[in-house]
C-alpha cells in the first residue's frame, strides 16, 4: 500500500520553519500570477517545455507534481514565482520553501532522465515591472537525491502513521451500524441517495422534512462511502452555528455508540479563536506566531489525540505548545477525516477547503446543511460595495503620494453620481472611467505598501480592500450581476456604489466540479428548478423530495384571511393579531412563537401585546444577540414553560433549532416573508426575469415562502408532536402561494 503526496505538501511538511507571518503584503492575484507565469515561459522560446509532470516512488511514498518549466538545451529546470515589491523583503522561510520544492523536482527529473546534474533556477517575476530576478544554481544528482531521500524519510514516518490510521478507520467504519435502532421515516431514503452520490460521483438536491434527522442521515452514508474508498474527506458545511453544533453532536453520537479512530475538526472564525486580537499576526508582534512552524509538529500530534478537534480542545493543545489555535486548526484540515465549518470555507473565492482540495487532489464529499441559505450567502460572497464616507476617510488619511490618484477616484465617482437624478439606479456595467481610476488607485496604494512595510492607516486599508474586491468583480461582470448607485436623499454626496451578484451559479460551478459528490439538503428546496438555476448545479443532479412522515392531524393550520400584514396595514393589524395570540394561549397555555418580518413590526406588536395582555409571560428577540443571549432565549422553551416569544422570520429562532414536544406547541406567522419591495429588489427581479422568465417568483415569492416553511417546521419535530399554526394574511389562500406550501398540511 502506497501513500500519495504532492511535492508541495511534502515540502510544506518537511521544510517549513520559523515564524507564522500573516502580515498583509500586496501580492499578485491568482489571475496575475498565472499571466506572469505564462509571460515568463513565453520569453524562453517555442521549444521550452512547461508544466512538466513528474512522479517518483520512495519506499512507500508516491510523490507527484508539476514543475513550471524545463529548458532541455540548457538542461535547466525552472520554478516561477510571481511577486510584487523587492525580493529582499520576502521572508527567508518563504524562499527556503521555494528552493525545497525546486530541489525535489530536480531530484525527480534526474531520476527520470538518468542524468548526473541539473541547473535549478528560481525565477521571481515582478507582475508590475514585468522584470525577472533569477536565482540559479547547479546541483549534482547525488546531492539532490540525498535531499529528496531525506525529505521522504522525514515524511515517511508520518505517512506510515497516516496509513495505519486510515486502515483502522476504514475497518471500524465498515463495521459501523446506524447509531439508533432504526432510521426515521424518510431518513433511509435520504441516506441511500447520499451513499449513491458518493459512489457515482454526482450531486443530490434533497428536500427532506424537518425533524427526520437530515444531519445524521447524510453523515452516516458518507462515512460508509469513506470506508469503501470512494471519498477521502467529508466537509459538512453550515450557514449558522446551530447547524455546526448539530453535525458535531451527530458525530459524537456515532463515536459514543461505536468508537472509531475518526478525526473530526470544527473550523471556527478567527474572531472566536484568536487569543491576541490586539496583536499583529507575525512573530515580531504575537508570541503565538513566533516559532509557529518549529513547534507545529508536536502540536499536530497532540491535536490528533483529541476525540473531537473543536475550539476548546485545540485551544488547550495550542496553549500547551505555545502556538496560535486558529492557524493550528487550519493546519489540521490536512489530517482530518471530517471537517465541520461555515459555507465560506469551501464556496468563497479564497475558501480554504476548496483551495486544499485542488492542491491535494482530494476526493471530497460535501454536505451542505440548510442549503436554501446558499443562494443568498453565495451572492454576498461575490458582492462588493464602495461607500463615499469611506473614500472621504481614506483621502483624509492618505499620504501625499496617494492623494492624487484618490482625487481622480473622487472626480469619477462624483461624475457618475451627478449624472443620476433618482435616489437609486441600476446600470448595465460599472463606468469604465471609474473602474480605471480605482485600479490606478489600488496600484498606487500597493506601491506605497511595498515601499513602506508595516501597518497601513486603518481607513486607507479598509478602503483599499474594498477597492480590490470591487475591481476583481468588475473583471468578471456579466449578466449575473448588477452595478447600482444609491444616493442619500438628504445628502447626495453620501452615496454607495455596488457590484451586486444576482445569480451565483457561475462562481459556484467550479466548486461542484471539484467535489466527488455534493449533497445539498433542506426542508425547503421547492421548487427545485429555482435552486438548480441559481446555484448552477450540474445537469445530472438528482433531485429528491422525501415524503413527510407527519400526518395532517398533527398540525392544525389556519389561514387568517381577515388580517392584512402588508406594509400599509401593519398598524391596523396589531390589535387583531394580539387578540388572536392571547385567545389561543388562553385556550391552551404553552410555548408559542410569533414571527414577524421586521424589527419595527416586531417591536410594535410586542408593545401592543404587553400593554393589553400584561398577564401573559413574553420575551422578544433583540438585534445582535450574542450566543449566550440566544441560549438564554432558547432555554425558556422548557417542557413546562408557558409564554409567547416574539421573533424575526428568517432569523436564528426561525430555523435550525429543535423544540420537540411541549417545548413549542404553536406558531403565528404574520407575514409572507417576502423581501421588501424596493428599487434594489425590483432591479434584481428584472435581471432574473431576463435570465429565467420568473423575476417576481425568484426574487420575492420563493425566498419568502421558504422562510415561512422553515419557521413552521419548528412546531412539529417528531411523529408524536401536536401543534397549531396560524398563517396571518389573506394571500396565503392564493393558489400561487398555496401550491408551494408543504403538501401534508391541511389548511383550514
Amino acid at each position: 500500500m502506497s501513500y500519495s503526496v504532492s511535492v508541495r505538501a511534502l515540502c510544506q511538511f518537511t521544510s517549513k520553519h520559523g515564524d507564522l507571518d500573516r502580515r498583509f503584503t500586496p501580492g499578485p492575484t491568482a489571475q496575475e500570477g498565472m499571466l506572469g507565469h505564462t509571460r515568463a515561459a513565453m520569453r524562453r522560446g517555442r521549444h521550452y517545455e512547461t508544466e512538466i509532470s513528474l512522479t517518483a516512488t520512495q519506499d512507500r511514498l508516491r510523490i507527484r507534481g508539476r514543475a513550471d518549466g524545463f529548458d532541455a538545451a540548457e538542461h535547466r529546470l525552472d520554478e516561477f514565482k510571481s511577486h510584487r515589491g523587492a525580493i529582499e523583503r520576502m521572508p527567508a522561510n518563504h524562499r527556503s520553501l521555494h528552493w525545497a520544492q525546486l530541489k525535489a523536482y530536480g531530484a525527480m527529473l534526474c531520476r527520470r532522465d538518468n542524468c548526473d546534474h541539473v541547473d535549478l533556477a528560481l525565477v521571481y517575476f515582478d507582475v508590475d515591472s514585468q522584470s525577472e530576478t533569477i536565482l540559479k544554481e547547479r546541483f549534482s544528482a547525488s546531492a539532490l537525491e540525498d535531499f529528496f531521500r531525506g525529505a521522504c524519510a522525514q515524511f515517511s514516518e508520518w505517512a506510515d502513521h497516516e496509513m495505519r490510521h486510515r486502515t483502522a478507520r476504514d475497518a471500524a467504519l465498515s463495521r459501523m451500524t446506524f447509531p439508533y435502532p432504526a432510521f426515521h421515516a424518510g431518513q433511509r431514503q435520504l441516506a441511500e441517495a447520499a451513499y449513491k452520490a458518493a459512489h457515482q460521483g454526482r450531486c443530490v438536491l434533497a428536500q427532506a422534512p424537518t425533524g427526520i434527522g437530515k444531519t445524521l442521515g447524510t453523515l452516516y452514508p458518507l462515512l460508509k462511502a469513506m470506508a469503501a474508498g470512494k471519498i477521502d474527506k467529508i466537509f459538512y458545511l453550515a450557514a449558522k452555528t446551530t447547524g455546526r453544533e448539530l453535525a458535531l453532536n451527530a458525530l459524537r453520537r456515532i463515536q459514543e455508540k461505536q468508537p472509531a479512530p475518526l478525526r473530526i475538526l470544527d473550523l471556527v472564525a478567527r474572531e472566536k479563536a484568536c487569543l491576541h486580537r490586539d496583536r499583529a499576526c507575525h512573530g515580531e508582534s504575537c508570541p503565538l506566531a513566533k516559532g509557529f512552524y518549529d513547534r507545529l509538529a508536536g502540536a499536530r500530534e497532540s491535536a490528533l489525540g483529541c476525540p473531537v478537534m473543536d475550539q476548546a480542545a485545540l485551544r488547550q493543545v495550542a496553549s500547551a505548545h505555545r502556538i496560535c489555535p486558529y492557524y493550528l486548526s487550519q493546519e489540521m484540515v490536512r489530517w482530518a477525516d471530517v471537517v465541520v465549518g461555515d459555507y465560506n470555507y469551501y464556496f468563497d473565492g479564497g475558501g480554504l477547503l476548496f483551495g486544499l482540495t485542488l492542491e491535494n487532489d482530494w476526493r471530497v464529499g460535501v454536505l451542505v446543511d440548510e442549503a436554501h441559505n446558499l443562494v443568498e450567502r453565495a451572492r454576498l460572497m461575490n458582492t462588493a460595495a464602495l461607500i463615499r464616507t469611506e473614500l472621504k476617510q481614506a483621502v483624509e488619511s492618505a499620504p501625499a503620494s496617494i492623494k492624487r490618484e484618490l482625487a481622480r477616484v473622487v472626480r469619477d465617482w462624483e461624475g457618475a453620481c451627478d449624472a443620476q437624478s433618482a435616489p437609486y439606479a441600476a446600470y448595465g456595467e460599472p463606468p469604465r472611467s471609474l473602474v480605471g481610476s480605482l485600479q490606478r488607485a489600488a496600484a498606487r496604494i500597493t506601491d506605497h505598501a511595498i515601499d513602506n512595510p508595516g501597518p497601513m492607516e486603518t481607513a486607507l486599508e479598509r478602503f483599499y480592500f474594498s477597492v480590490l474586491s470591487f475591481c476583481r468583480l468588475s473583471e468578471s461582470f456579466g449578466d449575473h450581476s448588477l452595478f447600482d448607485i444609491s444616493l442619500d436623499g438628504d445628502d447626495r454626496r453620501n452615496s454607495a456604489l455596488t457590484i451586486r451578484n444576482v445569480i451565483p451559479a457561475g462562481f459556484l460551478k467550479a466548486r461542484f466540479e471539484a467535489a466527488r459528490c455534493v449533497v445539498l439538503f433542506s426542508a425547503t428546496l421547492n421548487p427545485a428548478k429555482f435552486y438548480r438555476d441559481m446555484l448552477g448545479l450540474p445537469s445530472d443532479t438528482h433531485c429528491l423530495d422525501v415524503p413527510s412522515p407527519f400526518d395532517s392531524s398533527q398540525l392544525s393550520v389556519s389561514v387568517i384571511r381577515s388580517i392584512s400584514t402588508r406594509l400599509t396595514d401593519r398598524d391596523a393589524s396589531l390589535a387583531p393579531i394580539s387578540s388572536l395570540v392571547a385567545k389561543t394561549f388562553a385556550e391552551k397555555p404553552g410555548n408559542y412563537v410569533v414571527y414577524l418580518s421586521s424589527y419595527e413590526y416586531l417591536h410594535g406588536l410586542f408593545a401592543h401585546f404587553t400593554r393589553h395582555f400584561a398577564h401573559i409571560p413574553v420575551r422578544v428577540q433583540r438585534r445582535s444577540m450574542n450566543e449566550g443571549e440566544r441560549a438564554e432565549f432558547m432555554n425558556q422553551f422548557s417542557v413546562d414553560g408557558r409564554g409567547i416569544a416574539f421573533a424575526i422570520l428568517g432569523g436564528p429562532f426561525a430555523e435550525g433549532i429543535d423544540l420537540p414536544g411541549e417545548r413549542l406547541i404553536g406558531a403565528f406567522i404574520a407575514t409572507l416573508g417576502m423581501p421588501q419591495a424596493n428599487a434594489i429588489n425590483d432591479a434584481i427581479a428584472k435581471r432574473l426575469q431576463s435570465a429565467f422568465g420568473t423575476g417576481h417568483e425568484y426574487t420575492y415569492l420563493y425566498p419568502g415562502l421558504q422562510k415561512v416553511t422553515q419557521a413552521a417546521g419548528r412546531v412539529i419535530r417528531t411523529t408524536s408532536d401536536r401543534g397549531r399554526l396560524y398563517l396571518i394574511d389573506s394571500r396565503y389562500a392564493w393558489a400561487s402561494v398555496h401550491r408551494h406550501l408543504p403538501g401534508w398540511w391541511q389548511i383550514a
